[in-house]
């Protein structure tokens, strides 16, 4: 088994550390910074926030296919971190530029930047996340690795939500739109730094173990006749949630329905499918990596809501705009902690033990925040930082068993599509963040909460803090529950890496 040096560890960090600086920016921020400073309704940026997460389940997938099927010098993955990187940085900046436009023309600009925003961040972190697939064959190894990527992350987000308000408040002198764009001149420019640090200190190790066919163009073209079954279901999903009433409902159980019997009668034929088909089937017809999935959208959302409601609950409930900065650093050195100590309780406890364990306790916990009294700093902070003590835990675990979920799929069918099963777990982050951040914005909207009209926001209250205390816990709970299906012992996990380790020696 493949032992990753401690220095190469802290560099595969680094990357979600640069990462973070606009997941975590744009995830706690963003949703203010349109509503508070650029002037979009909270209807319009929820609409925004769903259109466009939803639409990179497309993107995250055809990534995945592509890192899987690139081969250079530098390997499949590392050099797409590399590539994206100045693109990353550019939309960074854009999307927190406030062009003096009409109201239209500014819901145009969003939506352009926003997009491009997550386009460069697919291109960039679904090859990052897959990776770590391929670092090493050790699956404790794996989520010792997941743990350091998730303190950096956790570090590239303190940077991001414990300094940007003051960084705002000191650029902007009071202007607020360009405060926010010169500080994310400051945080490209330390992104830049970071990811070619993981691009120098990281090395692929494990191959597939078979070659795919066709070319990737033949292959691009044949998943675009999949994309209806990809992307139909997004939609319905999309207008369920938005417009909630019965001819969504049943379009949503109609579209659902079929799907599924598409798949099933594609798993029963017997005629030879595409080899992206055969991609689609594996991912489908796996246990580990479907309940993996619908923990990762539970997760997020339950950490999404909870993020993306800070800025507002400090703002008008606590009083204090630039205390959520502070907040935040709470936050996330306890996350540093948590996600470091997660290997070490998951060789305790066993990683699905721990991860019931984790999800239990942080939404118990969180569940706090609706008898805290307002102006009480001291059990906000302490409520909020155990709670995140746990909550760091989930990505960490979350992330190190979609690579068991990958050995699965080899162990049982002699393929590894690395790139295409992590690009589906940086697609249930989008999503899960997508869908957390427009709920944020269609509760207050249902309290009746403007951001440019300060007469609405009294009334608002009650919803900021159900949205910091009993709706993120609703998700938690119902991921503890998921998890307790998961078919992935340590004992077969175990198995699993001792027969996968004979047969790529057998090969070689």
């Amino acid at each position: 088994m493949i032992k990753l040096p401690f220095y190469e560890k802290v560099g595969y960090a680094m990357g979600d550390a640069a990462a973070n600086l606009v997941w975590r920016g744009a995830l706690a921020y963003l949703a203010v910074f349109y509503t508070d400073t650029f002037g979009i309704a909270a209807t319009s940026a929820a609409l925004l926030f769903l259109v466009v997460r939803l639409s990179d389940g497309v993107t995250d997938i055809i990534m995945g296919m592509i890192a899987d099927r690139t081969n250079t010098p530098w390997g499949k993955f590392r050099p797409w971190i590399l590539w994206s990187t100045p693109f990353l940085c550019l939309f960074m900046v854009l999307s927190f530029t406030t062009p003096d436009i009409s109201d239209s023309a500014k819901l145009v600009w969003a939506y352009v930047t926003y997009i491009g925003l997550t386009l460069a961040y697919t291109v960039n972190n679904v090859p990052y996340s897959a990776l770590m697939g391929v670092m090493t064959d050790d699956d404790k190894e794996r989520t010792s690795l997941s743990g350091f990527r998730f303190a950096g992350a956790f570090l590239g987000g303190l940077l991001v939500m414990g300094f940007l308000p003051s960084l705002v408040k000191y650029f902007g002198a009071g202007d607020d739109a360009i405060g926010y764009q010169y500080t994310m001149y400051l945080f490209a420019a330390l992104l830049f730094l970071l990811m070619i640090i993981t691009f120098y200190s990281t090395k692929e190790r494990i191959e597939a173990p078979a070659k795919q066919t066709g070319t990737l163009k033949e292959e691009l073209w044949d998943l675009t006749k999949q994309l209806p079954i990809i992307t139909i279901p997004l939609i319905s999903i999309t207008l369920f949630f938005y417009y909630r009433n019965l001819a969504t409902g049943v379009l949503f159980v109609v579209v659902i329905a079929t799907v599924l019997y598409l798949i099933n009668r594609a798993i029963k034929s017997d005629k030879e499918v595409s080899a992206t088909q055969r991609d689609m089937l594996d991912l489908v017809t796996n246990k580990p990596w479907l309940i993996l999935i619908g923990i990762g959208f539970l997760t997020m959302m339950f950490n999404g809501i909870k993020y993306g409601v800070i800025a507002y609950y400090f703002k008008y409930f606590i009083g204090d705009e630039v205390m959520a900065g502070q907040y935040f650093i709470g936050l996330l050195i306890v996350s540093i902690l948590g996600a470091l100590c997660t290997s070490y309780l998951a060789d305790k406890f066993g990683r699905k033990n721990l991860f019931i364990i984790a999800l239990l306790a942080t939404s118990i916990i969180t569940c706090g925040f609706y008898w805290i009294p307002a102006g009480d700093i001291t059990m906000v902070f302490v409520i909020g930082c155990s709670a995140e003590f746990f909550a760091a835990m989930l990505p960490t675990l979350f992330f190190s068993m979609l690579g068991d979920a990958a050995d699965y799929s080899e162990w049982k069918n002699g393929r590894r599509a690395t790139g295409l099963f992590y690009s589906a777990g940086t697609f249930v982050q989008k999503t899960g963040g997508g869908f957390a951040g427009a709920l944020v914005l269609v509760v207050l909207a249902s309290y009746g909460y403007q951001g440019m009209d300060p007469s609405t926001i009294e009334a608002s209250l009650p919803g900021m803090v159900q949205l910091m205390s009993f709706i993120p816990a609703i998700f938690g709970f119902l991921a503890a529950g998921l998890i307790m299906l998961y078919p992935i012992t340590e004992k077969l996990q175990t198995q699993m890496t001792k027969e996968l380790i004979e047969r790529r020696l057998a090969v070689n």
